[in-house]
Protein backbone atom coordinates (compact mmCIF):
# COMPACT_ATOMS: atom_id res chain seq x y z
CA UNK A 1 0.00 0.00 0.00
CA UNK A 2 1.20 3.28 -1.13
CA UNK A 3 1.39 7.00 0.57
CA UNK A 4 -1.94 7.59 -1.93
CA UNK A 5 -3.78 4.72 -0.99
CA UNK A 6 -3.02 4.55 2.60
CA UNK A 7 -4.15 8.24 2.57
CA UNK A 8 -7.72 7.29 1.30
CA UNK A 9 -8.06 4.47 3.31
CA UNK A 10 -6.90 5.77 6.78
CA UNK A 11 -6.05 9.57 6.95
CA UNK A 12 -9.68 10.43 5.95
CA UNK A 13 -10.89 8.74 9.15
CA UNK A 14 -8.79 10.74 11.15
CA UNK A 15 -11.26 13.00 12.48
CA UNK A 16 -13.75 10.15 13.54
CA UNK A 17 -11.05 8.41 15.64
CA UNK A 18 -10.07 11.84 17.00
CA UNK A 19 -13.94 12.04 18.18
CA UNK A 20 -13.66 8.06 19.41
CA UNK A 21 -10.78 8.94 21.53
CA UNK A 22 -12.25 12.44 22.64
CA UNK A 23 -15.21 10.16 23.69
CA UNK A 24 -12.81 8.24 26.10
CA UNK A 25 -10.19 10.57 27.43
CA UNK A 26 -12.04 13.66 27.38
CA UNK A 27 -9.07 15.92 26.66
CA UNK A 28 -7.82 17.44 23.15
CA UNK A 29 -4.02 16.28 23.54
CA UNK A 30 -4.47 12.93 25.05
CA UNK A 31 -6.59 12.08 22.21
CA UNK A 32 -4.63 13.91 19.36
CA UNK A 33 -1.75 11.68 20.45
CA UNK A 34 -3.78 8.57 20.74
CA UNK A 35 -4.69 8.95 17.22
CA UNK A 36 -1.31 9.79 15.83
CA UNK A 37 -0.27 6.68 17.36
CA UNK A 38 -2.76 4.69 15.92
CA UNK A 39 -2.09 6.34 12.86
CA UNK A 40 2.06 5.24 12.71
CA UNK A 41 0.29 1.26 13.78
CA UNK A 42 -1.27 1.51 11.06
CA UNK A 43 1.20 2.94 8.78
CA UNK A 44 3.74 0.22 10.01
CA UNK A 45 0.94 -2.40 9.15
CA UNK A 46 0.21 -1.07 5.52
CA UNK A 47 0.80 -3.96 3.96
CA UNK A 48 -1.34 -6.06 5.74
CA UNK A 49 -4.17 -3.94 5.66
CA UNK A 50 -5.65 -5.37 2.77
CA UNK A 51 -6.56 -8.22 4.44
CA UNK A 52 -9.22 -6.57 6.63
CA UNK A 53 -13.00 -6.10 5.41
CA UNK A 54 -13.09 -2.23 6.59
CA UNK A 55 -9.89 -0.74 7.82
CA UNK A 56 -12.21 2.39 9.11
CA UNK A 57 -13.54 -0.73 11.71
CA UNK A 58 -10.22 -1.92 12.80
CA UNK A 59 -8.93 1.62 13.37
CA UNK A 60 -11.71 2.79 15.24
CA UNK A 61 -11.30 -0.47 17.53
CA UNK A 62 -7.65 -0.28 17.72
CA UNK A 63 -8.12 3.98 18.88
CA UNK A 64 -10.76 2.88 21.32
CA UNK A 65 -8.47 -0.53 22.71
CA UNK A 66 -5.92 2.41 23.25
CA UNK A 67 -7.86 4.41 24.73
CA UNK A 68 -9.04 2.19 27.14
CA UNK A 69 -5.57 0.66 27.92
CA UNK A 70 -4.37 4.08 28.29
CA UNK A 71 -7.39 4.97 30.85
CA UNK A 72 -6.37 1.55 32.69
CA UNK A 73 -2.57 2.54 32.82
CA UNK A 74 -1.35 4.86 36.41
CA UNK A 75 0.38 7.05 34.07
CA UNK A 76 -2.62 8.38 32.29
CA UNK A 77 -3.87 11.53 34.06
CA UNK A 78 -6.72 14.14 33.00
CA UNK A 79 -5.34 17.09 32.06
CA UNK A 80 -7.97 19.17 30.47
CA UNK A 81 -11.58 18.82 31.25
CA UNK A 82 -13.86 18.65 28.51
CA UNK A 83 -16.17 21.10 27.77
CA UNK A 84 -19.37 21.07 29.72
CA UNK A 85 -21.83 22.00 27.56
CA UNK A 86 -22.06 21.62 23.74
CA UNK A 87 -21.80 24.43 21.15
CA UNK A 88 -25.24 25.16 19.63
CA UNK A 89 -25.74 28.29 17.47
CA UNK A 90 -27.53 31.28 19.40
CA UNK A 91 -29.92 32.54 17.36
CA UNK A 92 -31.43 35.28 19.10
CA UNK A 93 -32.22 33.24 22.53
CA UNK A 94 -33.20 35.18 25.88
CA UNK A 95 -30.95 34.88 28.79
CA UNK A 96 -33.57 32.16 29.73
CA UNK A 97 -33.48 30.30 26.80
CA UNK A 98 -29.37 29.93 26.69
CA UNK A 99 -29.55 28.81 30.48
CA UNK A 100 -32.14 26.46 29.95
CA UNK A 101 -30.36 24.85 26.74
CA UNK A 102 -26.94 24.57 28.88
CA UNK A 103 -28.50 23.14 31.71
CA UNK A 104 -30.42 20.87 29.41
CA UNK A 105 -26.70 19.85 27.81
CA UNK A 106 -24.90 19.59 31.11
CA UNK A 107 -27.63 17.21 32.52
CA UNK A 108 -27.47 15.20 29.05
CA UNK A 109 -24.24 14.95 29.12
CA UNK A 110 -23.96 13.89 33.05
CA UNK A 111 -26.48 11.44 32.52
CA UNK A 112 -24.77 9.61 29.20
CA UNK A 113 -21.13 9.60 31.31
CA UNK A 114 -22.82 7.59 33.87
CA UNK A 115 -23.95 5.01 31.58
CA UNK A 116 -22.35 1.75 31.52
CA UNK A 117 -19.30 2.11 29.01
CA UNK A 118 -20.74 -0.85 26.34
CA UNK A 119 -23.88 1.56 26.59
CA UNK A 120 -22.44 5.10 26.19
CA UNK A 121 -20.06 3.39 23.37
CA UNK A 122 -22.85 2.04 21.29
CA UNK A 123 -24.98 4.98 21.71
CA UNK A 124 -21.65 7.27 20.82
CA UNK A 125 -21.51 5.11 17.68
CA UNK A 126 -24.66 4.74 16.31
CA UNK A 127 -26.06 8.44 17.19
CA UNK A 128 -23.31 10.68 17.01
CA UNK A 129 -20.72 9.08 14.73
CA UNK A 130 -23.60 7.66 12.85
CA UNK A 131 -22.01 3.98 11.82
CA UNK A 132 -24.33 0.98 10.47
CA UNK A 133 -25.06 -1.61 13.41
CA UNK A 134 -22.57 -4.46 10.65
CA UNK A 135 -20.15 -1.05 11.17
CA UNK A 136 -20.80 -1.35 15.51
CA UNK A 137 -20.79 -4.86 15.31
CA UNK A 138 -17.28 -5.35 13.83
CA UNK A 139 -15.85 -2.54 16.40
CA UNK A 140 -17.66 -3.92 19.52
CA UNK A 141 -17.92 -7.76 18.58
CA UNK A 142 -21.68 -7.59 20.06
CA UNK A 143 -23.93 -9.35 17.56
CA UNK A 144 -26.13 -6.92 15.37
CA UNK A 145 -29.16 -8.13 17.87
CA UNK A 146 -26.97 -7.53 21.15
CA UNK A 147 -26.19 -3.80 19.91
CA UNK A 148 -30.06 -3.35 19.11
CA UNK A 149 -31.20 -4.25 23.11
CA UNK A 150 -28.31 -2.31 24.06
CA UNK A 151 -28.76 0.54 22.26
CA UNK A 152 -32.54 0.24 22.94
CA UNK A 153 -31.83 0.17 26.93
CA UNK A 154 -29.54 2.86 26.79
CA UNK A 155 -31.90 5.31 25.10
CA UNK A 156 -34.37 4.47 27.61
CA UNK A 157 -32.28 5.23 30.25
CA UNK A 158 -31.08 8.49 29.22
CA UNK A 159 -35.06 9.50 28.53
CA UNK A 160 -35.89 8.20 31.59
CA UNK A 161 -33.23 10.04 33.43
CA UNK A 162 -33.68 13.09 31.76
CA UNK A 163 -37.57 12.87 32.56
CA UNK A 164 -36.90 11.95 35.76
CA UNK A 165 -34.80 15.23 36.76
CA UNK A 166 -37.09 17.50 34.96
CA UNK A 167 -40.34 16.13 36.33
CA UNK A 168 -38.55 16.44 40.03
CA UNK A 169 -37.34 20.02 39.19
CA UNK A 170 -40.51 20.97 37.90
CA UNK A 171 -42.69 19.48 40.24
CA UNK A 172 -41.13 21.73 43.32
Amino acid sequence: MDLKVFTQAVLSHQARLFRVAKLFLRNNEEAEDTVQEILLKLWDKRQQLDHYQSVEALAVQMTKNLCLDKLKSHAYTKTEAMPDTVEVKELARTPHEQTELSDSNQLLKSIIDNLPELQKTILHLRDVEEYSFEEIEEITGQTINNIRVILSRARKSVRDSYLKVNSYVSGN
